[in-house]
């Protein structure tokens, strides 16, 4: 359908019905309707994207994807609403006339979002401390207790916490949003960190990425830049999960079909969240939980060893009393506190990390981290020691490293020390500090 409009001006070239040579140059983009209206089409931005590496271009592009495509410096973007307003502009060989840019529809009003913030969250100081470092560094984590103990109002939380997008990254996520055909009318430009939070009952082409025709991008890469959020984690499919190991590791995800196959962004702060067993009530109070130790242990299973692997920090998310509760209120901080902390952590990360491809410590391979930014003898002590007793993995050493170097950026330091290695070991290893 992105074509249509190109081939009926090809046709239209082709009978004479337009000079040939006005139809050489510009790019067109649209879908033709029967009575000849150009609706608006998926894909957009990386198509001028794709345009706009020849140089200087002209773009034509239905009205109402306007606005998106003149996203893209360095291009002149041409909006029409009919196919008949295109071939007088294409005879006459002159600008469009006002009325019809006045033709494209002012975007509705944004809708207002109630306000989230950190401090809603009241008696999970840990857990709170824990979606700092994961926002400061962009690293994954997992998060278990009973119902009520704040895990999803956490995960919703985090988005608060990170900074905007830059302007290169906010054009990858828009353009796989436009890909997606989900980017919102009123915004075409996407400058917050995403936070996809799918259902437990998403097939493998919703998580992933995938089509019978058209393949187009899944959660993974629909939270690019920003989270992705599973809660009830053990409900999801084992393989959906374990799906989820390869964008982890690689920053992106393939989706292979018989037509080809196609690359997808994936580059996201995973959250999982669950119950610690199947019937979700509490252990501790009467103890109206009848789960036997098999069975938690089998339903907590279903998270393979591997996918915790690859998790940087495990939080246990306890239920709180009121005296906690109400200790806990003086010690809350504004999601606008806690936001100005991780920018200054991310730029100390970006300042090291500069002349490198990578720019949060999430995203240091192993080689340079043990290469380049390898903490002294001393602050290793404590992880070789749980290398040598098999309580810490190769994997799990390189995510300890990197939450090593961010609690460190939280504290200004230059490198980790060993306050900051047992901290981080600590975090990975599930033991709440």
């Amino acid at each position: 359908m992105t074509f249509d409009l190109a081939i009926a001006v090809a046709i239209l070239g082709a009978a004479g019905v337009v000079p040939a040579d006005r139809v050489a140059e510009p790019f067109f983009l649209g879908e033709l309707g029967l009575d000849g209206r150009l609706r608006p089409v998926r894909g957009v931005l990386p198509s001028v994207l794709g345009a706009a590496e020849h140089g200087d271009v002209t773009v034509v592009v239905p009205a109402a994807n306007c606005a998106e495509a003149a996203l893209v410096p360095d291009v002149k973007v041409v909006p029409f609403a009919d196919l008949r307003q295109l071939v007088e502009w294409l005879r006459r060989g002159e600008d469009p006339p006002e009325p019809y840019i006045e033709e494209i529809q002012e975007p509705p009003p944004p809708t207002i979002q109630p306000a989230v913030d950190l401090s809603d969250v009241v008696g999970q100081p840990v857990a709170r401390r824990a979606l700092e470092i994961c926002a400061a560094g962009g690293h994954n984590l997992w998060m278990v207790g009973p119902p009520g103990t704040g895990k999803t109002l956490l995960a919703e939380r985090l988005p608060t916490l990170l900074p905007d997008l830059e302007i290169d990254h906010a054009l990858e996520v828009t353009a796989i949003h436009s890909v997606a055909g989900i980017l919102p009318p009123n915004s075409p430009m996407l400058s917050r960190p995403p936070f996809v939070n799918p259902h437990h009952t998403a097939t493998a082409a919703a998580i992933i990425g995938g089509g019978s025709t058209v393949v187009r991008p899944g959660a993974v890469s629909l939270a690019h830049r920003g989270v992705l959020f599973m809660d009830e984690a053990p409900e999801f499919p084992r393989n959906i999960l374990d799906c989820l190991r390869q964008p982890l590791e690689a920053g992106r995800v393939t989706v292979s079909r018989s037509a080809g196959s196609v690359t997808f962004p994936a580059r996201f702060m995973l959250v999982l969240a669950a119950n610690p067993c199947p019937c979700a009530q509490p252990q501790d109070q009467g103890e109206s939980c009848q789960c036997s130790p098999t069975t938690r242990r089998r339903y907590l299973g279903r998270l393979s060893g591997p996918l915790l692997d690859r998790i940087d920090m495990k939080v246990t998310v306890a239920r709180t009393s009121r005296r906690e509760l109400m200790a806990d209120r003086q010690f809350v901080e504004p999601s606008k506190i806690v936001a100005e902390r991780v920018l200054a952590a991310r730029e100390r990360a970006a300042k090291r990390l500069d002349g490198t491809p990578w720019r949060t410590n999430a995203e240091i391979p192993s080689t340079s981290l043990h290469a380049d930014y390898r903490p002294s003898n001393a602050a290793m002590k404590c992880m070789t020691h749980a290398l040598d007793s098999g309580t810490l993995s190769a994997r799990g050493l390189d995510r300890v490293l990197r939450v090593a170097w961010t609690l460190a950026d939280l504290a200004g330091k230059p490198a980790p020390e060993h306050a900051e290695t047992s901290t981080a070991l600590a975090l990975w290893l599930g033991v709440n500090t």
